[in-house]
């Protein structure tokens, strides 16, 4: 409903002939940067913050610029970095990334790529990446206690800092080496760019961090690289030919972009790196021991493109198996029904929910009853009517339904805060006055933050957590918050101590807790919700285990550790106020 924002959108390619083969068979010398472009605005969906884009370019000679890196801010950033692409800016090894921000952090200096430079080729370092990590603090005390002093406190430049810092090492043995064999001058410099091995500095990097990421690189010798994390968090597709390497966030847009098969694209392993080195040659290498596999299961529910076959698959049979709810919640009265959903994300949902209903009856009634209207230019106005012109970012259908007489069965993707819900769908809908709404979610309660790549970090932002509080509150529970708050600050890594605050509930008691929260005063309307189960959404993605912001079990200690953090910062926040 409210839109979530994902960290991030990644896109590489390697040319592996001289540019003049691809002039010559595909008539523009720019055939890398045109798929660049295409691969980038496929996952548009991925990042409307910011862009950026690098290129280095093997063929430029000494006292020349090599590599290039270019970004802009804002939604329409893709095409204003392009723009201004001249034709210097080409060259064999190509990267773009798009941006969300999950830290509240904006500005043109957090748009990726980063880039380290150095009058040494292989000393260059260009970063990009979809990731969010938990444990930077550490690797940031660990980066000054070397003697290092970072210019900017941030994931993505503590990671380059210390990925450049395994890299110089790493330039330094093959200086030592070379040495060794005779090698003088520009000998030893052509060494260094020949062998540096990005397996080598990704062993020696990726082990400090804690997260869930696709960390993506050039060096200005040649090598290209992209890891993904031991517990295969976060994904990465790649396909090579004879002519090309490419990677993206997305399968789909490698299929579009190069005309390929499904069958043709593989994913990139949990703690697997896939390189290639000055010369072209790609390699996979093994970099961490995959962990318990924990593939997002948000993917699959709302961030990937849905023209990927096996998503589309997936989300059709998460609105299927909420048939026999929905059915149950409108007492079998599918002749007085009529279904919908919140456009655009729940779309394909809504397909499987009606098949599902059909198998049933053979009439369903179908309306699209909400609109999402242009974004309103709410910077004109203020308070109060700032509030209004926010509240009517959708709009409905008059005349859909029989007023009084049919139940209205309405499907999203997910539930996250319940804003729009209370400030804008319920109000709306209400209108039409149906006998009865039923809010369908084809995704379970959204109980916990994510810390991997989602903007779901504050706990009490979740309705599933301010309906679980309501109801300790009501019920006279709140040693059970005392208890709780103790665990956390005492216990931080040995568990997800915040899990107690939901058990003492059925889905169904805090499901009426959150209608009871976002109805917005005057709503005539009966309400009821409706969430997909948990065992409903791993045999629909039975390939993407990773569950932790419904059931709380996350993959790693960082997780575990920043969820305690965020409710003894919430009952701290609630005891400060109580003071004043």
């Amino acid at each position: 409903m409210e839109p979530l924002k994902h960290e991030c959108g990644v896109a590489m390619i390697r040319l592996l002939k001289p540019l003049e083969y691809y002039e010559r068979k595909y008539g523009t010398c720019r055939f890398g940067l045109g798929k660049l472009y295409l691969m980038m605005e496929k996952q548009h969906n991925r990042g409307q913050e910011g862009a950026g884009v690098a290129c280095v370019n093997l063929d430029a000679p000494a006292g020349e610029e090599y590599m290039f890196r270019e970004k802009a801010e804002g939604k329409n950033a893709i095409t204003e970095v392009f723009n201004r692409i001249g034709d210097a800016f080409n060259g064999q090894l190509l990267m773009g990334h798009l941006r969300y921000s999950t830290t509240g952090k904006s500005g043109l200096q957090h748009v990726h790529p980063f880039l380290r430079r150095n009058n040494w080729r292989a000393k260059n370092l260009c970063l990009c990446g979809n990731f969010n990590m938990t444990n930077i603090d550490e690797v940031f005390n660990q980066l000054t206690r070397q003697g290092q002093s970072p210019r900017v406190y941030g994931d993505a430049y503590i990671t380059l800092e210390l990925m450049g810092h395994r890299l110089d090492r790493e330039v330094e043995r093959l200086y030592a080496m070379a040495r060794e064999k005779g090698l003088e001058g520009i000998g030893i410099t052509r060494y260094i760019d020949e062998h540096v091995d990005m397996a080598n500095v990704l062993k020696t990097t990726m082990p400090h961090f804690d997260g869930g990421y696709v960390m993506c690189g050039l060096t200005g010798s040649g090598e290209l690289f992209a890891v993904r994390d031991p517990w295969g968090i976060r994904p990465a597709f790649y396909y090579h030919d004879d002519e090309i390497v490419v990677l993206a966030s997305e399968r789909p847009v490698i299929q579009t972009c190069f005309d390929l098969q499904t069958k043709d694209i593989r994913a990139l392993q949990p703690g697997q790196s896939l390189i290639v080195n000055k010369n072209g040659e790609m390699r996979l290498r093994q970099i961490l021991a995959p962990r318990k596999y924990s593939a997002c299961s948000f993917e699959r529910i709302y961030f990937s493109r849905g023209s990927d076959r096996d998503i589309y698959h997936e989300r059709k049979l998460l609105g299927e198996q909420l048939t026999p709810a929905i059915m149950q919640a409108i007492d079998n009265d599918v002749a007085h029904t009529v279904f919908s959903y919140i456009p655009n994300t729940a779309e394909v949902a809504f397909f499987g929910m009606t098949d599902g209903i059909r198998h049933l009856c053979h009439d369903v009634r179908i309306e699209k009853v909400v609109w999402k209207d242009i974004k309103l230019r709410t910077f004109i106005a203020e308070g109060t009517e700032r509030n209004d012109l926010a509240a009517h970012v959708y709009d409905i259908t008059y005349g859909c339904l029989r007023a009084d007489e049919d139940n209205l069965v309405i499907i999203d993707d997910s539930i996250v805060r319940g804003t729009t819900l209370k400030e804008s769908i319920f109000k709306i809908l209400d209108r039409l006055h149906p006998r009865k709404i039923v809010m369908v979610s084809s995704s379970p309660q959204i109980r916990y933050p994510d810390y991997y790549g989602i903007d779901m970090s504050h706990l009490e932002e979740l309705c599933a957590f301010r309906a679980a509080m309501a109801l300790i509150l009501e019920r006279g529970m709140t040693q059970l918050v005392s208890d709780t708050y103790r665990k956390c600050k005492a216990q931080p890594f040995t568990a997800n101590h915040v899990r107690a605050v939901y058990a003492p509930f059925t889905v169904g008691e805090i499901n009426r807790k959150i209608v009871e929260m976002l109805r917005p005063e005057g709503m005539q309307t009966p309400v009821e919700l409706v969430f997909q189960s948990i065992e409903g959404l791993h045999e629909a993605c039975p390939g993407h285990p990773g569950d932790w912001y419904f059931t709380g079990h996350y993959p790693t200690s960082g997780g575990v550790r920043m969820v305690n953090q965020a409710f003894v910062n919430y009952v701290e926040s609630i005891l400060k106020k109580a003071e004043q």
